[in-house]
């Protein structure tokens, strides 16, 4: 046995294809492109999602869904952020004036405070809505939530 006369096996390794190498290759002329048209070009590429002119797919289906225009959407804040602002600031009222302040919302968005955390001080707290948690949970320590409109 000598590693000189390993071989691969009898057809395991074939040869590319080497087109547009003239016409005795057999493959020259059109190159296997075909005549005229946008794929016989040099710079072609097929788009994304293209079947050939029919209607693609994404077309075909029809787009599902509803966006509410009426939508409210509020940004929300939960008790615990509001607590440590508070003894941050050493307030015991919470406005939309301190929270712009301190970039928690911007002066044009509604908020509402949710209920994780809780609350160690008494807090008047002025937001756009509470969840039942969160106003439960600043009402039981003698604090108020106060619901503001824009």
């Amino acid at each position: 046995m000598d590693l000189s006369i390993l071989k691969p096996a009898q057809g395991s390794v074939k040869k590319e294809k080497r087109i547009g190498r003239g016409q005795g290759s057999g493959r020259g002329g059109t190159s296997t492109r075909g005549h005229k048209g946008a794929q016989s070009r040099s710079g072609y590429s097929r788009k994304k999602g293209f079947e050939g002119g029919q209607m693609p797919l994404q077309r075909r289906i029809p787009k599902g869904g509803f966006k509410n225009f009426n939508r409210v959407e509020y940004t929300s804040i939960n008790i615990d952020v509001i607590q440590s602002l508070a003894e941050k600031l050493n307030v015991s009222i919470i406005s939309k004036e301190i929270l712009v302040e301190n970039n928690l919302v911007s002066k044009n968005e509604l908020f509402k405070i949710l209920g994780r955390g809780e609350v160690k001080t008494k807090l008047d707290i002025h937001a756009n809505g509470f969840s039942a948690t969160a106003k439960k949970a600043i009402e039981d320590k003698g604090g108020s939530a106060n619901v503001i409109t824009k």
